[in-house]
């Protein structure tokens, strides 16, 4: 035999370098070892289990053509031997062995290795909040949590559930608790849901889609205990502002890497994981290390993050499986690209947000660009919320958020290809992308949203955010909303506000003069769309351009008090 190959870890990463390796070099001897019970599973697929949309939990464990990632199975099929129910527990680097234990008999042996990878993963965060360990409070990371709650779903003593943390995971979750019949509450410690992917402007309509659905939410709210029924079981969430009937409490505030196993064999780690360079190399050059573990270098900021998703983990493990190959192959880094569903809105991020670029100390320009996913004449076109962040001055491509109930995986695929590139919005509007009437507008949603941000940085559009405006009226500051829509629209939505003006747009050549030119004027329409050519016009009417602005996003985009007569 060749050289010995010893993987820990056995779920995304490290049993696709271990196939990776034994795929390259059939020589080699390769092992796995594993804690849990099962390998090479799609944790990714467990809210869907426990929806519904997946009926068999070991679904999640097989091929495409329907055979189980079982032992046998990587023995036979894969050539690599699999250990289950096998933890590491320490790593000798100088005589290159690993101690396991096994979990069920507590029996210890050492494994020998010529080359080693790490992909241990990470583990839900439980903050020592008192009552935390009491009974009906879930996680959901492996197939046991899955199962577990599926069955405490269905034998829960009441219908009350309460999600702790308004990321992914907890997202995600919605639609199977809901269908179960549950009512939902959601308690955040931030002020909006999905903080790590979204701006608060972006987070808005998806909080008001999520409450629509019967959902509660309770942002800006922190847990400060659990209370017990008596018995040992959680009854109540006592959180900073209230308390919340419980029988069921998912935990789901966010992941930590495993990283202890590394940090006491003297590998070097931060706060992020394990530090990897491009060839998911340690600062061991026997031992590689990837997936949850360890921290991934953002290619948009040039720091790094972490970036525990199954897609990455995947990708690590075959460039390490490369590298134990004997080839040479690196991995560039992440954009931070993600996609979810949530009670039927798609939400979907990639790069930064404005908050994350303004925190890297970086200028930049926005566009805010509500609007249907495919032309107005195609029936089953949807709404898409989209807001692009770009670098000020040279235009570079810095983010882009879509959310709504049209599509949205093309377009974030799309704009993630541009940030890998370090491409602009230049080149976002020279991108070919397909057009047909039933996928697309024929100038596609992302390509405006590009056009928006070189209008404003070529001077030709001054805009204010709706936060912005919102601001200046809230400060009492004299200026005019100017609403170009149709009658028939201002009778189905209109903005509350006594310095809201209604032109329609083809009118305002006519009635121009009517307007105030020693005021700041605010143009909007729907999407703000019309705003933009009302902007236009008053500036050819020879009104000031630095006291002419449009509301980015239109009413569409406007988070705050709106009268709605649909």
């Amino acid at each position: 035999m060749g050289k010995k190959i010893l993987v820990i870890g056995g779920v995304a990463c490290g049993p696709k370098a271990a196939c990776r390796v034994k795929r390259l070099d059939p020589s080699v001897e390769v092992t796995i070892v594993e804690k849990g019970e099962e390998i090479s599973y799609g944790a990714c697929g467990l809210p869907f289990y426990l929806e519904g949309q997946v009926e068999d939990l070991t679904e999640l464990t097989t091929t495409p053509v329907g055979v189980p990632r079982d032992v046998n199975f990587f023995k036979a099929v894969k050539g690599v031997d699999v250990r289950l129910n096998t933890e590491a527990i320490a790593i000798d680097r100088k005589s290159k062995k690993v101690r396991v234990k096994n979990v069920k008999d507590g029996t210890q042996e050492e494994l020998a290795y010529d080359q080693l990878v790490i992909a241990t993963g990470s583990s839900p965060v439980k903050p020592p909040i008192p009552g935390i360990d009491l009974e009906g409070i879930h996680c959901l990371k492996t197939m046991e949590d899955g199962a577990r709650l599926k069955q405490a779903m269905e034998s829960a003593p009441g219908k009350n559930a309460v999600i702790i943390g308004a990321g992914l995971i907890g997202m995600e979750c919605l639609e199977p608790l809901l269908k179960a019949g549950f009512t939902c509450h959601v308690v955040e410690k931030l002020p909006f849901v999905l903080p790590a992917l979204l701006d608060e402007e972006m987070a808005v309509p998806l909080m008001k889609h999520i409450t629509s659905k019967g959902v509660i939410l309770h942002c800006g709210d922190g847990v400060e205990s659990f209370k017990d029924d008596g018995k040992g079981r959680v009854s109540k969430v006592i959180t900073e502002q209230t308390e919340i009937d419980a029988d069921l409490v998912l935990l789901a505030i966010g992941f930590r890497p495993n990283t202890q196993l590394a940090q006491d064999a003297g590998l070097e780690v931060g706060r992020m994981g394990i530090v990897t360079d491009a060839h998911m190399r340690t600062s061991d050059p026997d031992i590689y290390a990837g997936g949850d573990c360890v921290a991934s270098f953002n290619i948009v900021s040039g720091s790094y993050m972490y970036a525990p998703m199954g897609s990455t983990a995947n990708k690590h493990g075959r460039v390490i499986g490369n590298n134990l190959a004997g080839w040479e192959s690196t991995f560039p880094g992440v954009c931070g690209t993600g996609v979810c569903s949530i009670l039927g809105f798609n939400v979907a991020r990639t790069g930064l947000t404005e908050r994350d670029a303004k925190a890297q100390g970086l200028e930049t320009v926005i566009s805010l660009c509500p609007a249907p996913d495919k032309p107005h004449y195609m029936k089953g076109s949807k709404l898409i919320h989209m807001k692009m962040v770009a670098e000020g001055y040279t235009g570079r491509l810095l983010g882009v958020q879509i959310l709504g109930p049209g599509e949205v995986l093309s377009r974030i695929d799309t704009a993630a290809a541009i940030l890998k590139a370090r491409g602009s919005v230049d080149d976002i509007f020279e991108t070919d992308m397909a057009y047909a009437p039933p996928f697309s507008p024929a100038i596609d949603n992302l390509i405006v949203a590009a056009n928006v941000i070189q209008n404003k940085m070529d001077g030709i559009i001054n805009s204010y955010s709706p936060k912005e405006v919102k601001e200046k009226l809230d400060k009492g500051e004299d200026f005019v909303i100017l609403d170009v829509r149709t009658p028939k629209e201002l009778e189905q939505m209109k903005l509350p506000y006594e310095n809201v003006v209604h032109i329609p747009l083809g009118m305002i050549r006519k009635k121009a003069q009517d307007l105030p030119k020693d005021k700041e004027i605010v143009c909007m329409c729907k999407i703000s769309l019309r705003g933009y050519e009302a902007a236009r016009m008053l500036e050819g009417a020879g009104f000031d351009p630095e006291k002419i602005r449009i509301l980015d996003g239109g009413i569409v985009a406007w988070p705050y008090e709106k009268i709605v007569n649909m």
